[in-house]
């Protein structure tokens, strides 16, 4: 089996490592990090949680210079994952003369200046964030060596790929560039097509993989249009463990919410309206026990909770992809996992549809909703399943405790570049 210590890499950065308990390589890793060292261009196609944030770090790291100045930019989709970067960042270069920035939206942009304005050689950023701050003259690209563009598949998903192209327009032409995505969209290979030389094309694992040995896959039909009472059933009767429910809105999160709470159950929530401190408050009480994790598809994507054991789809998702990277949330390092998909009759074809195409077998489960069947939250649904309505008033039915209201949403603004090359107002998730 390969070992750190057999890429020649210097010593500070094999302590680090050490002291990470890292010491065989990924399969991500293995492969990815000799191309790298050589300075060839990467496209790899890897899954969350396979190691591929040390694959383009240690790189990096080895090939830094005691220059001053920006050396390396690494740009992420989330302020999540960012902050994920940025721990294992600091991890790695804490005996090395590199200390990591992160700038994100929704945190003071005074604080990140004062940051940069202290020296760095690396940025972790999101895209709107850094297209600010590269505005404001605070960001300086013309004399970066390395650019990182991490889970690039959820930029896409985003709407990102314009501000993508606008920050890797002001890069040097000379530079070493790495994409990692869980999978390969054309739109993107036709983005790494403009900017890479001759890039190294690296396939780690099934791109629509999900791991069916680990994962109990079921789906339950709910009784009329509300799917809280067979929410409630399943919690009762099957009392799963630590889990994620995903809602299609952020409206559906923070209903869902406020009943789960209302019902005396321990829940955090998540979405793109909350800020980065209401978001790192959530994500730190569901680690440190909170029994459920409301979320949206794109706030909970990238998140790295390694005991997670049951996925709820209160929404059906739209489509098989969008299953794949929820259940992926759990069943991690080896352990296994429940997911459960509440559906109405008109939605079996999704069920069906996912079964084919992922080639999986998903077991119908009878539970007994009427204990709860007065229960509902404050939005009817739609032919495919999806919220709708009025603004959401949470829950509306019986209680069983006073119930609180949702955190405050407060949205954060970030500059998105049309083709005109303008800027726009929008979200930065």
């Amino acid at each position: 089996m390969t070992k750190f210590d057999a890429f020649d890499l210097r010593s500070e950065l094999l302590d680090a490592l050490s002291e990470m308990n890292f010491i065989e390589p990924t399969e991500v890793q293995e492969k990815a990090i000799p191309l790298a060292l050589e300075g060839r261009d990467l496209i790899v196609r890897s899954k969350t949680g396979t190691g591929k944030t040390g694959a383009f770090l240690i790189p990096i790291l080895q090939n830094a210079t005691s220059e001053k100045g920006i050396q390396s930019i690494i740009v992420v989709p989330t302020r999540e994952l960012a902050m994920q970067v940025l721990k294992v960042a600091e991890q790695m270069s804490r005996h090395l003369n590199t200390k990591p920035v992160v700038v994100y939206g929704g945190a003071s942009i005074e604080n990140q200046i004062r940051n940069l304005r202290k020296g760095t050689s690396m940025v972790i950023g999101t895209p709107g964030r850094l297209i600010d701050l590269m505005e404001r003259g605070e960001i300086n690209l013309s004399k970066i060596r390395y650019l990182v563009l991490d889970e690039a598949d959820i930029m896409l998903d985003l709407g990102f790929i314009e501000d993508i192209e606008f920050i890797i327009s002001k890069a040097p032409e000379k530079k070493q560039s790495m994409l990692f995505s869980a999978t390969v969209p054309e739109r993107i290979v036709g983005l790494t097509k403009r900017f890479m030389k001759k890039p190294e094309f690296l396939k780690i694992g099934q791109e629509k993989e999900v791991t069916v040995d680990t994962i109990f896959h079921m789906y339950t039909f709910s009784n009329g249009a509300s799917k809280v009472p067979a929410l409630l059933a399943y919690l009762k009767e099957y009392q799963p463990g630590k889990s994620i429910i995903f809602s299609e809105t952020k409206r559906g999160t923070d209903a869902l919410y406020n009943m789960l709470v209302s019902q005396g159950y321990e829940a955090v929530v998540i979405h793109g309206d909350l800020t980065q401190a209401q978001r790192e408050k959530s994500l730190m009480e569901f680690r440190k026990g909170a029994q459920f994790l409301v979320a949206t598809n794109v706030a909970a994507r990238g998140l790295d909770i390694d005991d997670v054991s049951d996925i709820i789809n209160f929404d059906a998702p739209s489509e098989p992809e969008i299953y794949v990277h929820r259940v992926g949330r759990s069943a991690r390092m080896g352990k296994s996992g429940t997911a459960l998909t509440i559906i109405d009759s008109e939605e079996f074809g999704s069920i069906k549809d996912i079964e084919k195409k992922l080639r999986i077998r998903m077991s119908r489960i009878e539970l007994d909703q009427e204990p709860f069947i007065d229960m509902k939250l404050s939005f009817s649904y739609n032919r495919n399943g999806r919220n709708s309505g009025g603004r959401s008033q949470g829950f509306r039915g019986s209680r069983s405790g006073g119930g609180r209201s949702g955190p405050p949403r407060q949205g954060d603004g970030r500059f998105r570049y049309p083709r005109n090359g303008r800027p726009s107002r929008n979200r930065d998730f």
